[in-house]
């Protein structure tokens, strides 16, 4: 038992970390349509947000801002931006630290954890302020879902409406801090964090049909792991995420703006029953559930998502 213990003790010193190699700036990976802007954030030099728009039009059409899932970005609206498009403004972009948005690691801050629940609204509701944008409607999936909710109960009049796509709101994962800040953890964290943000056989699971998922959309989803520090920068962000848990299980009653809540009938993420039980629970929500579709509707039905959305909103317009 003494040399096992001993073993755990010493082996992760032991271990090897080898920079990654080949990676590159997020400008340097930007796609044609990527665009960035830094938004101010407290402790820290500003944060450089990628992002997806079309051109402001007129005051009277609705805003979308399209907020992806935990390992997504904001490529994973790729095939429904021409639809929000058509219907208003439309912004979609990557929280920190998915996709090509700024890899903050420990020392780049030294205020609030920019990685929190309660900095992940600040910086969506900071976005809207840059845009001019006084009220939107939040379209989340997965994660994303849980920001859209958490901002309409902490900024109710910048929130016109839901939509709530395979939401991962009663998703209750953690771990204990004094596991996550022993010497032997943080020693190997980008190692965990290359394993998190790598992991291909997770966004495979969020197709019904994994073998729907080509090399680009692969390669979209984690695009993230192409750019400088993103290891170190994960490893930030899961340290906050895994002690800090979000829970709203208890505020949802609360939350007034009409809302669309939908689910793919083959979630293997997220439980249907949940999605089902969010629309119970939200005092102004319908409820679809989409045939033959997973965890990420909008990639895999994107007809079958829009067909949805424009009943609901063509009845939220009136």
């Amino acid at each position: 038992m003494l040399i096992l213990l001993l073993l755990v003790a010493i082996v992760p010193f032991l271990i090897p970390i080898s920079p990654l190699e080949n990676l590159r700036t997020p400008q340097a990976i930007a796609q044609a349509e990527s665009q960035f802007v830094t938004i101010p954030f407290a402790g820290t030099d500003g944060i450089d947000i990628h992002y997806l728009a079309d051109e402001a039009k007129t005051e009277d059409e609705p805003t979308f801002v399209l907020l992806h899932g935990s390992l997504f970005n904001s490529f994973t609206w790729n095939e429904l931006f021409d639809f929000f498009d058509e219907r208003g403004r439309v912004i979609a972009y990557d929280q920190i630290p998915y996709g090509l948005s700024e890899k903050l690691v420990a020392g780049d801050w030294t205020g609030a954890n920019p990685y929190s629940g309660d900095a992940a609204i600040e910086q969506l509701i900071t976005l809207l302020d840059t845009f001019g944008i006084e009220k939107a409607i939040l379209v989340g999936n997965s994660y994303g879902s849980v920001l859209a909710l958490q901002t309409a109960l902490t900024y109710p009049e910048r929130v016109e409406a839901l939509i709530l796509a395979d939401s991962a709101v009663y998703v209750q994962e953690s771990m204990p801090a004094g596991i996550i800040n022993v010497p032997q953890v943080q020693r190997l964290g980008p190692l965990f964090g290359r394993m998190i943000g790598n992991n291909e056989s997770f966004v495979r699971q969020t197709y019904l049909d994994p073998s729907a998922i080509d090399d680009e959309r692969m390669r979209l989803t984690l695009i993230h792991t192409e750019a400088m520090g993103w290891d170190e920068a994960m490893w930030a962000y899961l340290q906050e995420w895994g002690t800090s848990p979000i829970d709203l299980t208890e505020k949802l009653s609360a939350i007034a703006q009409p809302a669309l809540v939908i689910t793919g009938d083959g979630d293997t993420v997220v439980p249907v029953a949940d999605s089902e039980r969010l629309a119970n629970t939200l005092p102004n929500a319908e409820y679809v559930v989409l045939s033959s579709c997973g965890h990420v509707p909008q990639e895999e039905c994107p007809e079958k998502f829009e067909d949805a959305l424009t009943i609901w909103l063509t009845q939220h317009s009136q």
